[in-house]
C-alpha cells in the first residue's frame, strides 16, 4: 500500500506540496485539474505541467480524483457519445503521462451530502456531520445555501456554483430515472472507455455514493456489496474497479466493511480510510459525525479494515480521508493538513503492525 494525500492544486489548496512531503510515509498525491468542468478535455500539456510541479516537490502523482462525469452521461442523453469521446481523450492524455488511476463517481446531482461542515466536537475541533432530520426539512435547491457559510471561502468538490445553479432543472431531468436506468447508463459508459483503459493500463475506481442510500429521491447505486458485485459482473474487466471508501460505505451500518473488502479482491484500485461516529444509528433519526481516524474515537474498527486490505493483497494508493479542522487551522472543510497528517501516520502504524505480525 502506498500512503498518499489528496491535493487540489497550488491555486486551490491551503495545504502545500512541501507540507505533504514532510508527513512521514507519504510518497504520492491524489490530485486533479480542479478548474476543469465535467465534459471538458484535459490537455496533455496541462497534465504534464501538473505532473512536473508535483515531482519537483519530491512526490509523484499516484492517481487522479476526479475526472468528473457529465450529468448527460448519467442521464443517458443523446449528447453522451461526444462527452464520452472527450472523456476518452482525457484518459489517453493521462495514459501518455504515465498516470494509471482515475477515481470517479456516478452520483446524480450531488457528489456527497452533509448537513454540517463545521460541527463543534467536544474537544473543540470541527468536523463534517449529517442528520436525517436536517435533510428531511430541506428542499434540494436550498441544500447548498444551508452549508455555504461554513466553506471558509473554498469551492467544495461536487458543490461547484455552476452545478448548484441548475439543481432544480437537474432534479426535473432525473424525475423518471430509476436505479436500473442508472446502472445501464454506467454500463454504457464503462463499455465505451474500457478499450482505452486496457491500452494505457488505467484503473477506473468508482467512488461509492455518500451517504449510501437515495437522497431527495435521487437513485443511488454504488451503495452496498450486492450492487458493487453487480457492477463488476456487468463490465467484467480488471480495469473496472472500485475506490473502497470506508466512510461512504460505512454511512450504512448494514455494510460489513471488512467482508466487502474481501469480496472485491483484485478489483479495489484505491482506498479511502476514515472513521465515523454514530450519535444516533436509527435510519429515521440518523445522526453521525466524522471522527478522528483512531478506531476508539468512532464507530469503525480501522485495524480490521486495514487488515482486510492487507489480506487481499491490496497494494494500491491509500489515503486518510476527511479530517477534522484542528489547532486553529482554516481551510477547505475536511481537507486541512493537521488531522489528515495524523490520520496518515496512524494508518501507516496499522500497516506496519499488520505486516510485522504476519511475518
Amino acid at each position: 500500500m502506498e500512503m498518499t494525500l489528496r491535493w487540489y492544486g497550488s491555486k486551490f489548496d491551503t495545504v502545500t506540496l512541501q507540507q505533504i512531503r514532510q508527513i512521514p510515509g507519504v510518497t504520492g498525491v491524489i490530485t486533479t485539474l480542479y478548474d476543469t468542468k465535467p465534459g471538458e478535455v484535459w490537455s496533455q500539456e496541462r497534465i504534464h505541467a501538473l505532473k512536473e510541479e508535483v515531482e519537483a516537490s519530491g512526490l509523484h502523482i499516484s492517481g487522479i480524483e476526479s475526472v468528473n462525469i457529465h450529468e448527460d452521461i448519467k442521464l443517458g442523453k443523446p449528447s453522451r457519445d461526444q462527452l464520452i469521446a472527450n472523456y476518452i481523450e482525457t484518459l489517453e492524455n493521462l495514459g501518455r503521462e504515465d498516470i494509471h488511476l482515475v477515481c470517479y463517481n456516478f452520483m446524480p446531482v450531488f457528489d456527497w451530502t452533509r448537513t454540517e461542515l463545521a460541527r463543534v466536537l467536544p474537544d473543540g475541533s470541527t468536523a463534517l456531520a449529517y442528520t436525517q432530520k436536517a435533510v428531511d426539512e430541506l428542499v434540494p435547491e436550498e441544500m447548498f445555501e444551508s452549508i455555504a457559510g461554513d466553506t471558509n471561502g473554498s469551492v467544495m468538490p461536487g458543490w461547484e456554483p455552476e452545478r448548484m445553479a441548475h439543481v432544480k432543472e437537474l432534479f426535473e431531468e432525473y424525475k423518471n430515472v430509476t436505479a436500473d436506468d442508472l446502472f445501464e447508463n454506467l454500463k454504457y459508459f464503462l463499455e465505451k472507455i474500457m478499450p482505452v483503459c486496457n491500452q494505457y493500463d488505467i484503473k477506473m475506481a468508482i467512488h461509492p455514493d455518500d451517504p449510501a442510500w437515495p437522497v431527495f429521491g435521487l437513485p443511488r447505486i454504488i451503495t452496498c456489496k450486492e450492487n458493487i458485485l453487480r457492477m463488476m459482473k456487468m463490465v467484467d474487466d480488471p480495469h473496472n474497479g472500485v475506490t473502497f471508501c470506508a466512510g461512504s460505505y460505512g454511512t450504512n451500518l448494514n455494510n460489513d466493511l471488512p467482508d466487502m473488502i474481501r469480496s472485491l479482491k483484485g478489483r479495489i484500485h484505491f482506498a479511502h480510510v476514515r472513521n465515523l461516529k454514530f450519535i444516533d444509528p436509527n435510519p429515521e433519526t440518523l445522526n453521525f459525525e466524522e471522527a478522528p481516524h483512531l478506531s476508539r474515537c468512532g464507530s469503525f474498527d480501522l485495524y480490521e479494515i486495514v487488515k482486510a486490505l492487507y489480506d487481499i493483497g491490496f497494494d494500491g494508493p491509500i489515503r486518510p480521508d476527511h479530517g477534522r479542522m484542528i489547532w486553529g487551522e482554516v481551510g477547505m472543510p475536511g481537507y486541512g493538513l493537521y488531522d489528515r497528517a495524523l490520520g496518515a501516520t496512524y494508518i501507516n502504524g496499522l500497516i506496519e503492525a499488520i505486516e510485522k505480525s504476519n511475518k
